[in-house]
């Protein structure tokens, strides 16, 4: 058994392509080693600016000898047949066996391979893992062909015996492999010698290099943390943030400053996100909240403790923040200036912005929402000239100096510019939560307005596209539907409310069915010009697609293609949101019980009602109820078939024979009311309890009733019994369609 240690040390790696390279050369070499014939018993991958590295442990000396037996053509096949067999094995016809096969004699060929020996196999598939390497971008330099991510300098690749360390012979390029790397750039200059991992790692941190990336990202979040604590403050947490700086560097040095006096009154999240996406430093903030600090970490130390990179920092960091500061200011010269047309200029700037081809500007999109927000705004507790008013001001910040230097920032800046200019608490948030939930782990806003804006939002992007066709497939979806889809799901059961989706689904298609509508005139007008010998009527397309008026919207004249469409689109929720309830354990056949795919389809009672069935059937009164209620189903329509009658008016408890069916009778008598009053309250949970009561009496009647007696009477009354059974039940859901 050896070890194998390999490194490719080249010109600085950008942060974001590190991790997954050094995934990608441990699944390459060790996926080539296994194709060779090779085993190891583990391999770990280490990523520093400079290098990648690769050890392996455990790994065989050589691969195995194998033989395998081929099968060729039929004893008296043509000679040229008999050739290629040959030619393809590497054997002579004196060395082919003749064996008896189904269809004839054929001839066999026993083909052995001996074993290689590691250091051989490991140059051949280190080769091809470094040629054929997926990284994102790379290049070439020089006047030699290999492309790398920078400029590759050299190769380390030894196996490691107890006998000592051998070098596996590469050639890639004119870069030949040895058995030396360097440490730091600048304070440990030069090349040394490594023996094995263990030595490897040892000489690099003496050469002031930290080899593991979670060692450093540790080392830098420990350090950062205990210099903010020391002066009483507090590290803003950024994970993202924290790989991409460990990535940066190989021996991190962790330094403290100060923000200028005059940039403390920019909001923290303007300093926050110019200090991470500039330079890449981590805020620091008092125990009020406010950022007051940054940390910046150097790959190297200085003889003056760092106040050279500091001072050079500081002043980067300044001109970065009086473009902020002069951003700031004159957004919020606009916000408070305009008085209630204090948008104006942003959204007249929205009407040259588009969009989406097909879909029109930024401006035309706002009408839109801003319509299907009022539409929405009863049903979710909203006050419908709110949910417009903030609606129409959501985006007005995408025109913003603040927001076309940080994207990321829009909508919190919206949020800031509507309080600044007077605009209701509930408009200003709306700005900022409308854009809620981005993902899974994102908040979902429950302020009436925001949800309502953040509905007509997501609902306008999805019957944009579903009506021009642009859905989401398996492996594309570069208008991130999806995302809107879930988003609009987790608005809805958050919000708790009764939402006619179907419905709102065919207002928000309505502005592309009229659009679709007068883009057909304007074609056939332009032909008939063209026929006349007169000038194109032809006007853009962008300018055509208005909103809706209100008449339209409450009395809808929908066309077969919008309902079409509607029915795809409230389709395409279902599996999005059968996905979902399946993560949380949800089972399939249950949430398609209570799907029916109509314009009064409720998300909010489909899934309580769907989690509460499912908890019900995992438990044994449900396990049991089920079973009871399958077998009476079962019995009940075979009588059925067999009398050519309905057993459905009821049992008579004067009837019953037993005491177990009078207990029975007793209790669906109670239960029945509870369940029905359960349901119209939308208390799912003490429905099922009360369903669960009927567990031990379905029980008991069939373990001590014979419903098929001999006497009519008798046979009657317990299959209407049964068909009390089936109905009670049924009253939660069609229970027939739960698989077994």
């Amino acid at each position: 058994m050896s070890d194998l240690l390999i490194e490719l040390f080249s010109e600085e790696i950008p942060a974001r392509m590190q991790r997954r390279a050094a995934d990608d050369l441990k699944r390459l070499v060790t996926d080539g080693l296994v194709e060779g014939g090779l085993t190891y018993a583990g391999a770990i991958a280490h990523c520093t600016p400079r290098r990648l590295t690769l050890s392996i442990h455990g790994l065989t000396d050589e691969s195995p000898t194998t033989t395998e037996d081929r099968k060729g053509p039929k004893v008296g096949a043509p000679e040229k047949a008999l050739d290629g067999f040959l030619r393809s094995t590497g054997l002579t016809q004196d060395q082919l066996v003749v064996a008896d096969d189904k269809k004839g004699q054929v001839y066999m060929a026993r083909i052995t391979k001996p074993g290689r020996a590691a250091p051989a196999i490991v140059a051949e598939v280190l080769e091809a893992a470094v040629r054929g390497f997926p990284w994102p971008k790379s290049m070439r330099w020089g006047t030699g062909s290999l492309k790398w991510v920078r400029p590759l300098r050299s190769i380390l690749c030894i196996l490691v015996r107890e006998d000592g360390a051998e070098i596996v012979p590469l050639d890639i390029d004119g870069i030949v492999s040895g058995d030396t790397t360097e440490g730091h750039r600048f304070m440990a200059p030069g090349r040394f010698a490594v023996k094995s991992f263990d030595d490897y790692e040892a000489k690099l941190k003496r050469a002031k290099v930290v080899l593991s990336s979670e060692e450093r990202a540790d080392a830098i979040w420990q350090d950062a943390t205990n210099q903010a604590f020391a002066a009483g403050l507090e590290v803003v947490e950024d994970k993202g943030l924290l790989d991409e700086v460990a990535g940066l560097v190989e021996w991190p040095v962790v330094l403290m400053g100060e923000i200028g006096a005059d940039y403390l009154d920019l909001p923290s999240e303007v300093l926050q996100t110019s200090m991470k996406e500039h330079q890449k430093f981590f805020s620091v903030r008092n125990k009020s909240g406010k950022i007051v600090c940054f940390i910046t970490v150097a790959n190297r130390e200085t003889a003056d403790h760092g106040a050279t990179i500091l001072a050079g920092n500081n002043k980067v960091l300044s001109a970065r923040l009086a473009d902020a500061k002069f951003f700031w200011e004159n957004d919020l010269r606009i916000a408070k200036a305009g008085g209630d047309d204090w948008a104006a200029p942003w959204l007249d700037a929205l009407g040259n912005v588009t969009f989406h081809a097909k879909l029109g500007s930024q401006a035309k999109r706002i009408d839109r929402i801003a319509a299907l927000a009022r539409e929405i705004a009863p049903a979710v507790d909203a006050d419908p000239d709110l949910a417009e008013r903030a609606a129409r001001l959501a985006k007005a910040d995408l025109s913003s100096e603040m927001v076309y230097e940080f994207p990321e920032l829009q909508g919190l800046m919206g949020r800031y510019y509507a309080q600044a200019a007077g605009e209701a608490p509930e408009v200003a948030a709306a700005a900022q939560e409308h854009y809620s939930p981005l993902g899974p782990s994102d908040d979902v806003p429950t302020a009436p307005v925001s949800v309502a804006v953040a509905l007509a939002d997501k609902l306008d992007t999805l019957a944009g596209f579903w009506w021009e066709n642009e859905k989401p497939t398996g492996s594309k979806d570069p208008f991130a539907l999806r995302r809107a889809a879930l988003g609009v799901i987790r608005l809805v059961l958050q919000s708790e409310q009764s939402l006619p989706l179907g419905r709102i689904i065919s207002s928000a298609m309505l502005p592309f069915e009229e659009n679709a509508r007068k883009r057909s005139r304007i074609a056939l007008q332009s032909v008939l010009a063209a026929a006349d010998g007169l000038p194109d009527p032809k006007s853009d397309p962008l300018d055509i697609l208005e909103p809706v008026d209100k008449k339209d919207r409450i009395e809808p004249r929908l066309s077969e293609e919008n309902i079409l469409l509607r029915e795809s689109l409230l389709a395409y929720f279902h599996d999005r949101l059968k996905g979902q309830l399946r993560e949380e354990g949800v089972r399939y056949d249950v949430f398609d019980l209570f799907f029916d795919g109509t314009l009064s389809m409720d998300f909010s009672k489909l899934v309580a009602r769907a989690r509460a069935l499912n908890a019900f059937l995992a438990t044994d009164n449900g396990e049991n109820l089920m079973q009871g209620y399958r077998r009476a189903k079962n019995i009940l329509t075979q009588a059925e078939e067999q009398d050519g009658v309905e057993y459905s008016y009821g049992a008579e408890r004067k009837l019953a024979e037993t005491d177990e069916e009078r207990a029975l009778f007793d209790a669906i008598e109670a239960a029945r009311p509870r369940i029905d009053a359960a349901l119209a309250s939308e208390d799912y949970p003490v429905a099922m309890t009360a369903l669960a009561d009927l567990r031990a009496p379905v029980d008991a009647f069939f373990e001590a009733v014979q419903v098929n007696a001999d006497t009519p009477i008798l046979r009657r009354n317990r299959l209407n019994m049964l068909s009390e059974i089936v109905r009670t039940c049924t009253k939660i859901a069609d229970l027939s369609r739960i698989s077994a």
